[in-house]
């Protein structure tokens, strides 16, 4: 079951960027449970940031930027899985947690189909409406 925050995220740096914000769109804080694989292994952990584009997982089980993994979640008020593959294209730990950040990992979605990102983009449109009042 998924469960929707609508509090501010504390700031992030990030060690691959040097603290640069690649994001094209913007990302609402959002708690979701992630099922995720990589070649290796399985995992499930939580997401709060999330938008069309891509999401950040927190957990402690960082794997490489560049690493493809394969994820599965639903969003708020849907039944529907959500099964897309994404690439890590930024990794949290060290300093910038230690600062307040989460540890984690930065998905860029490579395959998510149109509708997906549509329900993604409704939702986080929602999220910051909903914020804003």
């Amino acid at each position: 079951m998924a469960k929707i925050s609508l509090d501010a995220k504390s700031g992030s740096e990030d060690n691959s960027l040097e603290g640069a914000d690649r994001r094209r769109t913007g990302r609402s804080s959002i708690i979701v449970r992630i099922d995720y694989s990589t070649v290796d292994e399985m995992f499930s952990e939580f997401t709060r940031d999330i938008n069309e584009g891509g999401l950040f997982i927190e957990t402690a089980k960082l794997v490489p930027a560049g690493t493809e993994v394969s994820m599965q979640f639903y969003l708020p008020g849907s039944d529907e899985v959500l099964q897309t593959i994404g690439r890590v294209v930024r990794v949290s730990s060290g300093p910038s947690v230690s600062a307040g950040a989460s540890s984690g990992m930065g998905v860029e979605f490579d395959e998510l189909t149109s509708e997906d990102r549509l329900k993604i983009d409704r939702i986080v449109r929602g999220l910051r409406s909903a914020a804003d009042e």
